[in-house]
């Protein structure tokens, strides 16, 4: 390892024990009197922006807490009605706290012990002065992903781009120390893979002009598909990637060239080429403006094969260097098109038929012969599937799952315990893929997208495989809502 790269990796590892609470507790605290309706609390956390409040006694001392889960859970039991009660009688009791003084380690395992998402911060008198959140330890360490951002878009040759890319398992490993969402750690490996593609797209075009190869014979733009295109890419890297341009055919020599360079210099740091091919140096994936339409248009009039292959993967894309219009308005198309097409809709779900929760006769998890059971096949990918399909029935154009689950939700097409619970199992689904990453990449082993169940503790079993059968259930609800 390069000295800068241990330097920056005890600068995060050792940033929980260098730091204060009170350094990154978030200021002026949010208080309210315990008598105030829930009504009200709702308006006063998002007029102030936060997603707690702290009721205070006359010395200012903390009594008790009230979150947006609480109000959550409290409209979706009484409804309406909920409206009118007294934040009191949800608020919880006693409230966590740590003293400013202490430093952020302390606070982190607190947390984790408690299991809770808000920790007050309070002063030698006891008195709440600030509020420590999950999301804003997330802020803390998107710093370092920031730096990372910064290091790949400043990076001179693959190398450089490869320290990048070695430094994403101990960033994840720390941020699941601190008890991060796995997703949002999945959103920064994936905004870092994005930022590596960018940087490696720049660096080919800048060899081409070097090499006597001339600038780009028209406007382009690259594009990053499947899971890191949709914030979800854990540390089993894959190249997923295309261009579009605004050229001509007879324009694809140079941009095959770039896309070959681009694509060379991603596995060469440490991003493999994608076996399936899907890669700008295909010419399957290199097309210009108005024969990608045609190619969108042929995967939805005959939604079959490679075409739903190509289509699943396609539909998750985010441009990343370029003119980025290019791919916006590529894919506003695309969303339109498929939004008015029932039959490509329904085979988008098709391949569901032959997923369900893994779970055998007496209710145990069924494994393979190595008791490993592949979370990606059976969890994430069946999630994907549905909540994507439906999505684009509905014309919503995010692309995270848990972004389209939430949408739908908001559109009234999952009620709200149903969408807190398969939110839940898809975050427990996600961290722990990646806890078993981080632990191989830890030992010197390949990540792969399988866990070994018998290793799990007997509480994460249990709660894997309610997660399971959830996913099950709601899967099939939404893939009735997309064919109905």
């Amino acid at each position: 390892m390069e000295p800068s790269q241990a330097e920056a990796l005890f600068r995060l590892d050792s940033y929980p024990y260098r730091h204060r609470a009170g350094d990154v507790a978030n200021r002026p605290l949010v208080t309210a009197a315990p008598a105030i309706s829930l009504r009200a609390a709702a308006a006063v956390m998002a007029d102030a922006g936060v997603s707690a409040l702290v009721a205070t006694d006359v010395l200012g001392r903390p009594e008790g807490i009230l979150t947006e889960r609480d109000l959550v859970r409290a409209m979706a039991r009484d409804g309406a009605a909920a409206a009118d009660a007294d934040a009191a009688a949800l608020m919880s009791r006693p409230v966590q706290t740590v003293e400013e003084e202490a430093f952020v380690y302390v606070a982190i395992g607190r947390m984790r012990r408690f299991r809770i998402r808000h920790l007050v911060v309070v002063d030698q008198m006891g008195r709440a002065v600030g509020m420590i959140t999950r999301r804003s330890l997330l802020r803390l360490r998107a710093g370092d992903a920031l730096a990372m951002g910064d290091r790949a878009a400043a990076a001179e040759d693959a190398a450089g781009l490869a320290s990048v890319r070695a430094d994403l398992a101990p960033l994840a490993g720390s941020l699941l120390d601190q008890a991060v969402d796995a997703r949002a750690i999945a959103a920064v490996i994936s905004a870092v893979t994005r930022d590596l593609t960018a940087r490696a797209a720049g660096m080919a075009e800048a060899s081409m002009l070097a090499d006597g190869k001339g600038v780009a014979p028209a406007a382009y733009t690259v594009l990053v598909l499947g899971s890191a295109g949709r914030g979800e890419a854990l540390l089993v890297p894959d190249q997923d990637n295309a261009l579009i341009h605004a050229g001509r055919e007879s324009d694809d020599p140079w941009f095959a060239e770039l896309g070959r360079r681009m694509c060379r210099l991603l596995n060469d740091a440490g991003i493999p080429f994608c076996q399936g091919g899907v890669m700008a140096s295909n010419a399957a994936w290199r097309h210009a403006a108005e024969d990608w339409r045609d190619r969108v248009r042929d995967w939805i009039a005959h939604p079959e094969g490679d075409n739903m292959l190509n289509a699943d993967i396609f539909f998750d894309m985010m441009p990343v260097f370029g003119d980025k219009v290019l791919g916006v308005d590529l894919k506003a198309f695309a969303l339109n098109h498929a939004r008015h097409a029932p039959h490509f809709l329904h085979a988008m779900t098709r391949d569901l038929d032959d997923m369900h929760a893994p779970i055998g006769l007496f209710g145990d998890i069924r494994t393979d012969g190595r008791g490993k059971l592949d979370l990606k096949r059976h969890g994430l990918l069946p999630l994907t599937l549905a909540a994507r399909a439906l999505a684009l029935r509905q014309g919503i154009a995010l692309t995270g799952t848990a972004e389209r689950l939430a949408a739908l939700g908001q559109a009234g097409l999952l009620n709200p315990t149903d969408a807190r619970q398969i939110d839940e199992a898809h975050a427990l689904v996600m961290a722990l893929m990646l806890d078993a990453q981080v632990a191989r990449v830890k030992a010197g082993k390949v990540p792969e997208t399988s866990v070994v169940v018998s290793g799990l503790d007997p509480h994460r079993r249990g709660l894997l495989k309610t997660a399971l059968k959830r996913i099950d259930a709601m899967v099939w609800v939404m893939r009735s809502s997309v064919t109905a």
